[in-house]
């Protein structure tokens, strides 16, 4: 750069006077192709590819030459003279005024920046009145970087068919830089949305050190991020001393990486060096995308990379028909250029012939056809850089045919004074060039924003080799930023695709597979975001979609199903008839009623025996009948629970059970007056006859009928979804609605059952042949310890355990009172009938009417 520095001072001192003449210092004759014209267009090319150094072991100036020549340039700058041609017999565009240009050949960064300070020259012979108004180039973005340094000082306007470096795009750096290929970070954002679309969120990356390569690995690594693709690596390739290491390191990672698709980021010249050092190390199973800087070149697909190569993708400049560009550059004879020994290089290059006498070759003759020849020059089939060169010389043509336009004494486009041919100035053109908006021959649109950069529309090519070795390189789907952000990307319909790495089906490139619904992804910080871990969903949460990153919890009535990708309905759980325990229960809640009935009958059919007659038959039927609903009153807590049924259950057993315990209760009174009537003077049971006992019955079950009335009336028990017992499914229960109802009908029970067996416990040893009060005693001990024992199961009891508790409580004491009390004589009734007796009842004691 010191060397440059030097050069732009001495030419900037050259140009303080109109007058003096400029004088380029060193190395010039860089002008290639020329032609007059009122306005001069300028362009710089690398016809000339490779520079070789000659050092002459510093003992002269260090000579140097170029010794490889770029068919792909020479056909750039021929595309130059075309247009300019085309332009020239369009009576609209620049009338009355002729366009010439001046093309400049170069090798190395160096001599091509001497080729630019020429072409800000002009003719030496004119002075620097003589310069040309913009100037065409570079292939290079390093190399237009470069150029773009000398020219924006001087407000020139460079105009680049092919570089796409994204740094470019900086105004404040490159401020009279424009491009009509698209820049690197459209490219970048195709390339992004291709491994999205595919699902490629693993993958690696193959680049140069060259600023395009560098800074377009560093954007595309940038901009993947943002949708979530990682580099799994990021190698960068150069022809180097250190060559054989770092290709090493690339072939050691690709053999061995987990991502299957690679980026080759590389500049063309660089693709076909590192395509030729890979292609013996075997490399299989990877799907290659390239850069546009390559991706079109058929040339590189040799026989050695078919397993390199098959299937590669990437988004190259669109197709383009330019009509008569394909006859004009085969037409092309040395003796269109005379002065041009490239073009006679070139011809002895194609024809493999000298125009100088040799034996060892054929003689040129110049009028050789180069239809007979393939190679990139005489493809002519698509225009896709060509394009680019065609839309560049018609921008300048443009921009200088607005600046020349007057309408009322200013320019219409500025509003600034009107200018004449000989006034035009490269300041001028670039004004100008901004505002260029017109629309070419084969239909392109060209404009420019605001960073220099034109509309970006690429073609997405996808290399398919035939077993023949023939390549065809199809195009499978577009890129056009001119579309709405989502419908940019598209991929032709019914169009076949070859995939790489030998598969037939696109490749899975991915660190780790999406995250099945049923769990949730969670970084890991000692991985790539891409590397996730999968993370079960925790118990009552579901993830319904791939890739989930968070679970969630199911609404209170639903619970996940096995694989938690789904909320069910909870199960609703009852006690059922059909489950085995409600079977049960209910099988004794039948059998506790065919025993009360049982009894009943036998009872009534013995109702005139003397054991019947002596336990105060009428309390005993009553009791029986009592019993009997106390089993009817257990089936009242099967089944689903419903409003009728919550408070029917309750209230019946509540009042079932305060006249079971009444009749007991009675029939205890009834023995302890008994045994007092006996005592002399006394006329107890007088005051406790059948009336008395009938009205006690009834006064107590009246109280606790009120204190049913007063629940029910308050706050009722209604049935409930209990949805906190159990997380995983939903029990319907009767909530008691009034807590203290509840407890005061048991309540009231207990009292009644205690009082009871205080009595009975009293007159258990009272003189008696058969003293039922032992029974009652006994069968009141176990009705009071199976009820104490209810209180801390009932509260503990999960879901339909609850029920469950409270109808065996009611069974076991309602059993209790019918096997203690009844059982003893029923069991005399039927198989000791010589006991049921007067005369057996008196043996011991007096005879007494109980």
């Amino acid at each position: 750069m010191g060397r440059i520095t030097v050069i732009l001072l001495t030419l900037l001192a050259g140009t303080k006077s109109e007058n003096q003449t400029c004088k380029l210092i060193g190395m010039t004759g860089f002008t290639e192709f020329s032609k007059k014209g009122d306005l001069i267009i300028g362009g710089v090319f690398s016809m000339s590819s490779t520079q070789t150094r000659i050092t002459n072991g510093y003992q002269a100036i260090p000579y140097e030459y170029c010794s490889k020549l770029n068919d792909r340039e020479l056909k750039f700058a021929r595309t130059v003279i075309f247009t300019v041609e085309e332009i020239n017999r369009d009576p609209r565009l620049l009338p009355g005024m002729s366009l010439g240009y001046r093309l400049y050949n170069g090798c190395g960064s160096m001599n091509l920046l001497r080729a630019t300070l020429e072409a800000i020259n002009g003719e030496e012979s004119k002075g620097c009145s003589s310069q040309n108004q913009a100037v065409l180039g570079h292939s290079s973005s390093g190399v237009s970087n470069l150029m773009n340094i000398i020219l924006g000082s001087l407000s020139i306007s460079q105009v680049s068919h092919l570089s796409t470096c994204a740094c470019l795009s900086d105004k404040t750096i490159y401020r009279t830089f424009f491009r009509t290929v698209p820049s690197d970070r459209f490219q970048i954002l195709a390339l992004v949305q291709l491994m999205k679309y595919f699902d490629w969120r693993w993958v690696g990356i193959i680049h140069s050190e060259a600023i395009y390569s560098k800074d377009g690995a560093a954007e595309f690594t940038k901009e993947a991020k943002k949708e979530g693709i990682c580099v799994e690596y990021t190698l960068p390739y150069s022809e180097t001393v250190q060559i054989v290491s770092k290709l090493n390191t690339i072939v050691e990672a690709l053999r061995t990486s987990s991502s299957k698709v690679v980026l080759l980021f590389v500049s063309n010249y660089l693709t076909r060096s590192f395509l030729s050092k890979i292609e013996n190390y075997n490399i299989t199973g990877k799907q290659f995308v390239g850069s546009e800087s390559w991706i079109t070149q058929t040339d590189m697909a040799s026989a050695q990379r078919h397993t390199i190569l098959q299937g590669a993708m990437g988004f190259a400049l669109p197709e383009a028909s330019i009509p008569g560009l394909g006859e004009f550059l085969l037409s092309l004879k040395p003796s269109h250029e005379p002065q041009s020994d490239k073009i006679k290089a070139y011809w002895e290059k194609f024809f493999d012939c000298n125009f100088s006498p040799s034996n060892t070759s054929t003689l040129c003759t110049g009028t050789e056809d180069l239809r007979t020849v393939t190679n990139v020059y005489t493809d002519v089939t698509l225009f896709r850089t060509e394009n680019n060169v065609y839309k560049a010389v018609y921008v300048v043509a443009h921009a200088l045919h607005a600046l020349l336009q007057c309408k009322n004494g200013s320019n219409p486009t500025t509003g600034k004074p009107c200018v004449t041919k000989n006034e035009v100035q490269p300041k001028l053109v670039l004004e100008h060039i901004k505002y260029v908006n017109f629309t070419t021959k084969n239909g392109a649109k060209v404009f420019f924003d605001e960073n220099g950069d034109s509309v970006a529309q690429y073609d997405l090519v996808n290399w398919q080799i035939k077993e023949d070795g023939s390549l065809k390189i199809i195009n499978i789907g577009q890129f056009d930023t001119s579309f709405p952000e989502g419908q940019r990307f598209k991929l032709k319909d019914n169009t076949k695709i070859v995939w790489g790495g030998n598969s037939n089906k696109v490749l899975r490139s991915v660190c780790r597979e999406p995250c099945p619904p049923g769990t949730r992804k969670a970084t890991n910080k000692l991985k790539p975001v891409c590397c996730f871990d999968c993370v079960e969903c925790h118990e009552g949460t579901i993830s319904n979609q791939t890739d989930s990153p968070n679970c969630f919890n199911c609404p209170p009535e639903f619970w996940p199903n096995e694989r938690k990708d789904k909320c069910l309905p909870k199960p609703i759980e009852y006690l059922s008839y059909k489950d085995i325990m409600g079977a049960l229960l209910t099988g004794l809640s039948c059998l506790g009623i065919f025993l009360s009935l049982l009894t009943i009958i036998i009872f009534l059919t013995h109702k005139e025996t003397p054991i019947v007659k002596a336990n105060n038959s009428e309390l005993s039927f009553l009791l029986l009948i009592s019993l009997k609903l106390c089993f009817l009153c257990s089936l009242t807590f099967m089944g689903r629970p419903s409003e009728w049924s919550c408070m029917l259950r309750h209230t019946a057993f509540g009042i079932t059970f305060v006249l079971c315990i009444s009749c007991v209760l009675g029939k205890t009174i009834v023995v302890l007056m008994a045994f007092r009537a006996t005592l002399p003077g006394s006329n107890m049971i007088k005051w406790f006859g059948p009336a008395q006992q009938r009205l006690t019955v009834l006064g107590f079950t009246l109280i606790q009928v009120l204190i049913c009335i007063l629940w029910l009336s308050n706050s009722p028990p209604f049935p409930k979804n209990n949805l906190n017992t159990y997380k995983e499914k939903i029990i319907i229960e009767c909530a008691l609605g009034s807590a203290v109802g509840f407890w005061a009908v048991l309540g009231y029970i207990g009292i009644l059952a205690m009082l009871c067996f205080i009595l009975a416990f009293l007159a258990r040893k009272l003189p008696d042949s058969f003293n039922e009060a032992k029974l009652i005693t006994f069968s009141m001990l176990i009705f009071c310890a199976v009820w104490i024992t209810f209180i801390p199961a009932y509260v503990s009891s999960p879901g339909k355990f609850t029920v469950a508790v409270e109808i065996f409580a009611i069974l076991a004491s309602s059993f209790a009172l019918l096997v203690c009390i009844f059982f003893p004589k029923c069991y005399i009734i039927i198989f000791r009938p010589e006991q049921n007796s007067k005369k057996h009842l008196m043996g011991k004691i007096p005879a007494r009417t109980l």
